[in-house]
């Protein structure tokens, strides 16, 4: 994707702020770096002139890969959310409301506009269209911070327990994505489980709810004929499964009982495509279009898609120099 120069050229005056933009910060070499670090990319200010540098910089965010017909590249979009925050408003500008009309002569003119949604985040849809420009994919290569946090991850993952992995890093991951009432009543009372962990809700934009539950194991699942370690075998999984799906949940907030819609089955470690096809084999196909699968590559693509904080217990080991690592001390490289 490109966009025209004059246009480019704006939104890199408004990154780096000047007289004509007064509504946006002015940012130093040193602050335009910190600038782009706050959105996750790993782009050092040269000392160059200002305008110029950036705008070179956003026309190789422009050349991304495109998420979907009529959308911003990912890390474009991203670079335009982290300059709207509210947080950032000038003296004058309350709401944003002159900074978001200054940004969106240039956007209008490439077919985009920029909106703040009912969360206050601000977003970037298609003019005719009204495609929203997502920031979030997958699947994207990884940055060297990212990679590092991805490390992070893992190694919490091998130690943490069945409990932290659902309190820790479950809980938070379905609540930033949305959904609402979650529960965890798998471990504290056994008599309560009934073949879940975490049972949840979503509502839709049509206002209907979808109940999910959630049967998660620490380690990895495979179609083993008994479990070993911290292995588990998924003919374990498939009677909590049918539990999960024949018993109801009760919503205190609407006061009625509901049967779960879909259940997710959610390991900290791999699930193997036998364990996969083994269940898909003894249920029946109703049963079937219920379940959904989330292993340890896809809850990392998670965590680093959508910048989840990762557990504060989580640490990476230390290394065994044979030098101190303090402050202060002389490192021989």
């Amino acid at each position: 994707m490109q966009f025209k120069s004059r246009n480019l050229r704006l939104i890199a005056e408004m990154v780096v702020g000047n007289e004509n933009h007064k509504w946006f910060h002015y940012r130093t070499s040193q602050y335009i770096t910190r600038f782009f670090e706050e959105c996750e990319l790993e782009y050092f200010h040269d000392g160059s002139s200002r305008v110029p540098w950036t705008e070179a910089v956003l026309a190789e965010l422009l050349n991304d890969s495109l998420p979907g017909a009529n959308q911003l590249p990912e890390r474009f979009a991203l670079v335009l959310r982290t300059l709207m925050d509210k947080r950032e408003a000038q003296t004058g500008d309350d709401g944003r409301i002159l900074a978001l009309a200054a940004l969106n002569v240039p956007l209008n003119r490439e077919g985009f506009e920029g909106y703040y949604g009912e969360d206050s985040i601000f977003y970037v849809r298609h003019t005719e269209t009204k495609t929203v420009s997502v920031t979030v994919n997958l699947y994207r290569p990884l940055t060297p911070a990212e990679v590092e946090k991805r490390e992070l991850l893992i190694v919490y993952l091998d130690k943490c327990s069945e409990d932290e992995l659902i309190e820790e890093v479950l809980l938070p991951t379905f609540r930033y994505l949305g959904y609402q009432r979650i529960t965890s009543v798998g471990h504290k009372d056994k008599a309560l489980e009934y073949g879940k962990d975490l049972w949840m809700r979503y509502k839709m934009p049509t206002e209907h709810v979808i109940y999910f539950g959630i049967q998660a194991k620490k380690g990895k699942l495979d179609a083993a004929g008994a479990s070993k370690g911290t292995n588990a075998n998924m003919a374990e999984i498939y009677n909590q499964v049918l539990m999960m799906l024949g018993h109801e949940v009760f919503d205190s907030d609407t006061n009625k009982k509901a049967l779960v819609d879909h259940a997710f089955i959610v390991a900290g470690g791999e699930i193997t495509k036998a364990a996969r096809n083994w269940l898909g084999g003894v249920l029946d196909k109703s049963q079937r279009s219920q379940i959904m699968f989330m292993d340890r590559d896809h809850i990392l693509n998670l965590y680093i898609a959508y910048r989840l904080e990762v557990p504060k217990k989580a640490k990476l080991p230390k290394t065994n120099y044979p030098w101190s690592l303090d402050d202060d001390a002389d490192v021989p490289f």
